[in-house]
């Protein structure tokens, strides 16, 4: 076809996908299941004592699929996908690949392979719940655990930062996708003291508030592909307040309605 100025299209924004990543027991999945109107695709136990609307806890990749097909093709009134969580699902897209080359470990693909095939499932997934946003309109929010990993930057020296626990390569594919990524932690101080001897060490206090980080840093991954405040309280209303002004009202109906 040929492009002319009448195949132009005026972009309008959408809910976002989101990924909020964190130790363990900070709140990621309460922060998740307070969105609007939300629907839990489990891939871990990890809902507790939350009272929310789940898919049964998928033992396969494909079950994944499945429920992300069903909000896909079925009527609902769901507003907000959960996926809890994606370190969860990354042994169930191990286990897809090692069945479709019969093998017992992915590891036995030789010079990573297997890892390789893996983003294409990963792709796969992504594509999912982007049609989900994009079709239904749906708000994504993707929890996911923490790791702490190596970083080699030809620029700067090696340094150690707070990741996506995620191999390598399905940490690049979920960068890719999401619109934003949160890194919850807890609000931490530093206190220079007195060692003697002329001496200083450095001590770390936490504040006991727990927030969310939507810009990256040399310590953590994060990023946001609205403009956001640096910092938020971990909660779905702190980024419901912040992202607000900027989403049309088609899209501020996933955040506001409850």
């Amino acid at each position: 076809m040929a492009i002319s100025l009448a195949s132009l299209q005026k972009n309008a924004p959408k809910p976002p996908r989101i990924i909020i990543y964190g130790d363990a027991g900070l709140g990621k999945t309460t922060f998740a299941v307070s969105a609007p109107n939300p629907v839990v695709i489990q891939t871990e136990d990890g809902l507790g004592n939350l009272a929310a609307t789940a898919f049964p806890l998928a033992r396969s990749f494909e079950e994944v699929i499945e429920a992300i097909s069903s909000l896909y093709m079925e009527e609902h009134q769901f507003q907000t996908v959960v996926i809890d969580s994606l370190d969860w699902l990354e042994p169930l897209i191990w286990q897809r690949v090692c069945q479709d080359n019969k093998l017992e470990s992915i590891e036995k693909l030789s010079y990573g392979k297997g890892y390789v095939e893996a983003t294409y499932h990963w792709r796969s997934f992504f594509d999912g719940i982007t049609a989900l946003r994009d079709a239904k309109g749906m708000t994504v929010i993707m929890t996911a655990h923490n790791e702490i990993k190596r970083v080699e930057d030809p620029t700067l020296p090696a340094y150690d930062r707070h990741d996506l626990k995620l191999h390598k390569r399905a940490s690049a594919v979920a960068e890719e996708f999401a619109d934003i990524i949160l890194f919850a932690a807890q609000q931490t101080n530093t206190i220079t003291e007195d060692a003697g001897f002329n001496q200083k060490r450095i001590r770390t206090t936490s504040t006991g508030q727990r927030v969310m980080h939507t810009a990256g840093q040399p310590a953590f991954l994060a990023k946001s592909r609205f403009p956001l405040p640096p910092t938020l309280p971990l909660a779905w209303s702190a980024l419901e307040e912040a992202m607000s002004p900027q989403m049309p009202a088609t899209a501020k109906t996933n955040l506001n309605e409850e």
